[in-house]
């Protein structure tokens, strides 16, 4: 399996088709509304803008952290767009661990499936980045801002 075979929906319920994203990066964030990170939002926002002919920023809603995003598709997307002004593709709610772990965070974090390494999704905001061939470059802990020279080093010339 590739990380393009993987089925997805947009907060819309709409699906995504991951393959549409190949030949970009696609830089997937685990995001929730009431977290200290939340500010994120607005620097996935830049990331997006700034580099959007090179990479695709996906946010992925998940409750699993200290239920921190207990809100519905509508409450998060109006959230996002009211507070961060967010643009780019946020994706339906999902578990990013455990028994009910959603498919494309099987893969981001399973050296199994992705060939590369295996990691656990630790917080809200931890960020796994793909390669234009959709091959697993690296994940990045919550820390790490979306405009940091750790990510955005894969998009400069």
């Amino acid at each position: 399996m590739n990380i393009y075979d993987i089925e997805i929906n947009s907060l819309q319920n709409t699906p995504i088709l991951l393959s549409d994203f190949k030949g970009k990066y696609i830089l997937f964030v685990n995001v929730a509304s009431k977290c200290g990170f939340t500010p994120q939002y607005k620097n996935l926002e830049e990331l997006h803008k700034t580099f959007n002919n090179k990479i695709v920023v996906v946010g992925v809603p998940c409750n699993q952290f200290g239920q921190q995003e207990p809100g519905n598709s509508t409450e998060i997307q109006e959230f996002c767009e009211a507070n961060y002004g967010v643009s780019f593709l946020i994706t339906e709610k999902i578990d990013v661990k455990g028994t009910h772990q959603h498919p494309l965070y099987a893969w981001l974090t399973s050296k199994k499936l992705n060939h590369k390494k295996s990691s656990s999704v630790k917080w809200n905001f931890q960020k796994y980045l793909v390669s234009p061939e959709g091959k697993l470059i690296d994940y990045y802990f919550s820390i790490t801002k979306p405009m940091s020279s750790k990510i955005t080093k894969h998009l400069k010339p």
